[in-house]
């Protein structure tokens, strides 16, 4: 499908762009290939395909909370970017 300047122009302005002259070419090409991509899909025959709402049946899964004693200290402290005193030092997060 061919897209002229105008309607690139046309679209900047409904989406609140400023483009310049020289990108009105690379815009122009860039929808065209959209709406290219668009056809092929649908063209795509849905016909004897159900609705899906996702990829699988699970629903809400999450992993039992328990807590765990870690007494490796000194090999949790190796990860820290930088510490103090035996534990994390982060940088302040809060004024």
């Amino acid at each position: 499908m061919q897209i002229s300047k105008e309607e690139v122009m046309h679209i900047a302005k409904l989406a609140s762009l400023n483009i310049s002259e020289s990108e009105i070419e690379n815009y122009r090409k860039n929808l065209e290939e959209i709406l290219e991509f668009a056809k092929t899909v649908d063209s795509v025959d849905t016909e004897n395909i159900g609705e899906t709402v996702g990829t699988n049946e699970n629903y809400n899964v999450f992993r039992k909370d328990e807590v765990i004693d870690y007494n490796d200290k000194e090999g949790l402290l190796k990860n820290a970017p930088s510490q103090d005193e035996g534990m994390f030092r982060i940088p302040k997060v809060i004024n």
